[in-house]
């Protein structure tokens, strides 16, 4: 990172608004405790699809993004959820990959989802998502770059320059992404591709952690050349806690 730099990327959230809620309030705290800096959050997209509050994930990025210096990357289920208001194909791929729970954080009951054909679903959509949501995701970007890292939603494509990506393999791509083990150009700090434990590699860092099935949400914080990890957590009597530890 530059010299003043601080920056926290977080990985996956779909849809678990009270991880992320939590995992914000430890960034804010960890953020005061190490003291003055140019500090930057990133979102490595997918906030929405599969988990039960996507709509309130969306509402509170919103909020953040006016409050802080946010870098907002565009995940795949973002692209799908845009591209289901006028692409019925990718509309049924979208309800089958998490759009269903979306559409209901929105307030459609699960019933008038099961009844609606595709044309009355579309309609539906767009009578319930506020324009101002479908704006907002539609501004989020490809790839970020800071000092010699490269923040990206999935991936990148060996052999080709970073300021040459396509947004689709930045969106979409594992291999021959996950598997490469030469140089990138920048580390390339992503999620998408869900690992027990964040990944740590010479060229990658995946921070992916499945939290709409684990439960844990994880952002990983940079400084110099220092590293640490913040993760929240739903423990089994349902609360929600945090701790960060070095990397």
């Amino acid at each position: 990172m530059p010299s003043g730099t601080r920056v926290y990327a977080v990985g996956d959230i779909h849809g678990r608004l009270d991880l992320f809620r939590e995992i914000l309030r430890s960034i804010e705290a960890d953020d005061e405790r190490r003291g003055p800096a140019q500090t930057r959050i990133v979102l490595l997209g997918d906030l929405i699809d599969r988990g039960p509050e996507s709509a309130g994930v969306v509402a509170l990025a919103r909020e953040l993004s006016q409050q802080r210096d946010v870098a907002l990357i565009m995940g795949n289920h973002e692209e799908m959820f845009l591209d289901s208001f006028s692409k019925q194909g990718i509309l049924r791929n979208f309800m089958r990959y998490g759009g269903a729970e979306t559409m209901q954080s929105y307030g459609i009951p699960v019933e008038a989802l099961n009844e609606a054909d595709t044309d009355e679903l579309q309609q539906l959509m767009i009578d319930k998502v506020p324009k101002e949501d479908r704006d907002f995701l539609a501004g989020f970007r490809k790839m970020v770059r800071v000092g010699d890292y490269a923040f990206v939603h999935a991936g990148v494509r060996p052999d080709m320059p970073l300021e040459k990506q396509t947004g689709s393999d930045c969106r979409w791509i594992r291999e021959p992404f996950l598997s490469h083990a030469g140089d990138f150009g920048a580390v390339v700090v992503h999620g998408h591709t869900v690992t027990e434990q964040p990944e740590f590699l010479p060229n990658r860092i995946g921070i992916d952690t499945g939290a709409f099935i684990s439960g844990t949400l994880t952002a990983i914080g940079l400084q110099g050349t220092d590293r640490w990890l913040i993760q929240a957590f739903a423990q089994d009597n349902g609360k929600i806690s945090s701790f960060a530890r070095a990397a």
